[in-house]
């Protein structure tokens, strides 16, 4: 039941947070490979990049990739989350009564591993749809998926199973770690904010407050990873399947790095927060509030 409650909690919270995400992997994309100055700048900032894209694509755009994105949410986090509760019900992240800071950070990651492989699949095709838009304003390469079947489909047929799990490479770390950050600080803010007394052990503000400090943790640790993981599913590939522009993680990293700067590594943090921060909060806060009702009424 942890893996439900989990998957839904998560879908509750990509419903708010999609169009945050295309703005994220628009902004990721934008000036790939490029030094500052010699590329033409569509989206100046995620306020601008929201009005951007819903007066060129239409409000529409702003919910491009809904679909694999819901789908994502609920097994991807279903399994991470689920995986997480079920750890932390065993008593292996405490020690002494207390979370152990190492034991929930190395559980979150476990479970982030887990969850990152079996989604990957739908993770490639919500980049390409969230990437595609009209020319005008468009960045990055340029897929024509008509949906997220027809890109499964279109995927498998030019490049086999494995063509699906292209980009796990960045998609193990970028989970991992985000994961690590966000389920190791929740359970240390949520333990904290009850110690402290601020609210009454059993509220609903306890796991939102834990929840808005895990988000600032979280950003600042995944966004590079994000970036990697956004240019690595995105790129072009040949008739073989490989990659055009980048070998693997480390070479994405890498070329990023030395041909943008650190602030390439950190491009588009404004909308990963806005859309990281919310998602976090949510999908925790959602997450600890359906535990608590089912385990009222089992």
């Amino acid at each position: 039941m942890d893996f439900v409650l989990s998957g839904i909690a998560a879908c509750g919270a990509c419903l708010f947070t999609n169009p945050l995400e295309v703005v994220k992997t628009r902004m990721q994309l934008q000036g790939e490979l490029r030094s500052r100055g010699t590329y033409q700048v569509y989206y100046r900032n995620v306020f601008h990049a929201f009005y951007t894209i819903g007066k060129v694509d239409g409000l529409a755009g702003l919910q491009k990739g809904l679909v694999p994105g819901l789908f994502y949410q609920f097994f991807m986090n279903g399994v991470r989350l689920g995986s997480y509760a079920i750890i932390e019900s065993s008593g292996y992240i405490h020690a002494n009564g207390k979370v152990s800071g190492v034991k929930s950070t190395l559980a979150g990651a476990v479970a982030g591993v887990v969850g990152a492989v079996m989604g990957s699949p739908i993770y490639l095709v919500k980049t390409h749809l969230q990437s595609q838009s009209t020319s005008s304003i468009a960045v990055g390469h340029q897929y024509k998926h008509q949906g997220m079947i027809h890109a499964l489909s279109a995927i498998y047929r030019e490049h086999g199973i494995l063509g699906l799990w292209r980009g796990s490479s960045a998609a193990v770390p970028r989970v991992s770690v985000g994961s690590a950050a966000q389920l190791s600080t929740f359970s240390s803010s949520k333990e904290l904010v009850i110690d402290l007394q601020v609210f009454p052990k059993d509220s609903w503000l306890v796991p939102l407050t834990a929840g808005m400090i895990s988000s600032v943790v979280v950003v600042l640790a995944m966004t590079p990873f994000d970036v990697v993981s956004t240019r690595l599913y995105n790129q072009p590939v040949d008739h073989l399947g490989k990659g055009q522009l980048y070998k693997g993680f480390a070479d994405c990293f890498c070329k990023t790095l030395r041909k943008e700067g650190l602030t390439g590594l950190y491009k588009g943090l404004g909308a990963s927060y806005f859309r990281l921060g919310p998602h976090t909060i949510l999908s925790l806060f959602f997450w600890d509030e359906l535990r608590k009702v089912y385990q009222q009424v089992r």
